[in-house]
């Protein structure tokens, strides 16, 4: 019998979101699920369709920037990766009701049991709230600046590529430099950002991009270079 969407607090909802996972939990699935991710986290077994047609409904919430971050925080205590992938697609849903304050929290979490699957969800949700948030503040960007230097490499990952999808509105005095700052960086996931915002932005500039990167040279590792260049001809 389908949940209606009427939760009217953080814990409502997240009752309401354990039931509708519950019921579609499938070890079978789960166990591969859990080896694809090198089993670093227990999974539910739900794929990514079949879990977002079940809690469509219930994201139907007129909740507050802070009821909106109480109930992420909620979802992020249960064990399972599924329900970290809720948290980011409710808050997703509702990142209109997110301004600065809320990017705070956001890298919070990014910090919890973190991994690109969740990381890579809650930057999108950081961009997004920091792109509106620019419109009005030329000085929102700041806060992705101190990220660049955070100890943590995933809030780092997340500075690098939150401008994903902006197109011409990238700042691109903050792309390159930030991959500048981070091209030192012998970690996978910094080397992949890099090359990953990089291409991003060649879809709207090729030329910027390939000057970066030939300006760079050495400095910039095969692994960025390559990813940022994989699609200009």
């Amino acid at each position: 019998m389908p949940v209606s969407p009427t939760a009217t607090t953080p814990e409502q909802l997240v009752g309401q979101i354990r039931d509708a996972l519950a019921a579609l939990a499938d070890p079978a699935r789960a166990e591969p699920m859990r080896a694809y991710m090198r089993d670093r986290f227990p999974f539910l077994g739900i794929q990514t369709p079949n879990r977002r047609a079940a809690l469509r409904p219930l994201f139907k919430v007129n909740f507050d920037q802070k009821s909106l971050l109480t109930a992420a925080g909620l979802l992020y205590e249960l064990p399972e990766r599924e329900y970290r992938y809720a948290a980011s697609d409710l808050l997703a849903r509702h990142a209109g009701r997110l301004d600065r304050n809320a990017v705070a929290p956001l890298l919070a979490l990014a910090q919890r049991d973190s991994w690109w699957d969740t990381v890579d969800g809650l930057a999108g949700i950081v961009g997004d709230v920091v792109r509106a948030a620019r419109r009005n503040d030329p000085d929102a960007q700041i806060s992705m600046d101190a990220a660049l230097h955070h100890d943590c490499l995933w809030v780092r990952r997340i500075a690098m590529i939150h401008q994903l999808g902006w197109r011409l509105e990238t700042d691109t005095v903050r792309l390159f430099g930030y991959a500048e700052t981070l091209a030192p960086e012998r970690d996978f996931f910094i080397r992949k950002a890099i090359g990953w915002a990089l291409r991003d932005y060649a879809r709207w500039s090729p030329q910027a991009v390939r000057d970066f990167v030939a300006a760079m040279g050495g400095r910039l590792a095969p692994l960025s270079a390559r990813e940022a260049t994989r699609r200009i001809s």
